[in-house]
């Protein structure tokens, strides 16, 4: 059995005659990113149908949970409804993370094992925590900043600075791909030591079973999930995290 790692599939290619630019690629991870922006919409649109003040129905008690945890994880970590403002940021980073990795579980490839997806995130994260340093310290603050506590530092805190982003989108990306990669790697293995061990069967029965990837069945599910559900959950949540925090921290100066 054959085990590739290849990049995300292009389906379509639009030439668009600018040269910094070059081609706009309609790929895979593109498609499926609508797919989950689509699935996240219609569950939003569903879930707040026909909302009510009394007698509210199992939906809308569903709907109300996940704002309240929404609100809970962003006040328990900034010690406040100052920062109220980041609650649908954060929501709709957490909400497009997880389903992002988890719909790899119906034979999608998971957006997120693209780097281009969390590089997205994590600049709009970084472009936010930038804006809420210059409005606590000023311009001139947020240029000053750069060179304590001594001006050598200058450059090394430039560099820990640009840090920030790309730690955080190579950690969420890392973790995804190497769980897929790893899956992938068993699922090969067991499909070879499954050819190997039923093609010692003499006759057309050991030919028919040693092209059945037997030992492939359930050892890979049960990998799955720590490598797709809990590994997907957890990025989510870190990747999170780690928004409020840096953003708090920016905003508090």
């Amino acid at each position: 059995m054959n085990f590739e790692v290849a990049g995300s599939k292009i389906y379509y290619s639009i030439h668009t005659g600018i040269p910094v630019l070059g081609d706009f690629n309609i790929t895979e991870t593109l498609v499926v990113s609508w797919i989950v922006m689509a699935i996240i919409t219609l569950l939003c649109i569903f879930l707040t149908r026909n909302l009510q003040v009394e007698n509210i129905s199992k939906r809308q008690a569903v709907a109300e949970m996940i704002v309240e945890a929404a609100h809970n994880l962003v006040r328990s970590n900034t010690g406040g409804t100052k920062f109220d403002w980041l609650i649908p940021l954060v929501s709709a980073i957490f909400a497009t993370s997880i389903v992002s990795n988890l719909i790899c579980l119906v034979g999608l490839r998971s957006p997120t094992a693209d780097l281009s997806t969390e590089a997205a995130w994590a600049i709009v994260v970084f472009i936010i925590i930038t804006a809420c340093k210059i409005k606590a310290g000023g311009f001139l603050g947020y240029l000053k900043s750069f060179t304590t506590p001594i001006a050598v530092m200058t450059p090394f805190n430039i560099l820990s600075e640009l840090a920030t982003p790309v730690s955080m989108a190579c950690r969420h990306f890392g973790n995804i791909l190497s769980g897929i990669v790893i899956d992938g790697l068993i699922y090969a293995a067991l499909a070879i030591a499954s050819s190997a061990l039923f093609g010692l069967i003499p006759g057309v029965v050991g030919d028919v079973l040693s092209n059945i990837p037997i030992l492939s069945v359930g050892l890979p599910a049960i990998l799955g999930v720590y490598f797709d559900w809990f590994t997907g959950c957890m990025q989510a949540f870190i990747f999170s995290m780690l928004t409020i925090m840096y953003i708090a921290n920016a905003a508090e100066g």
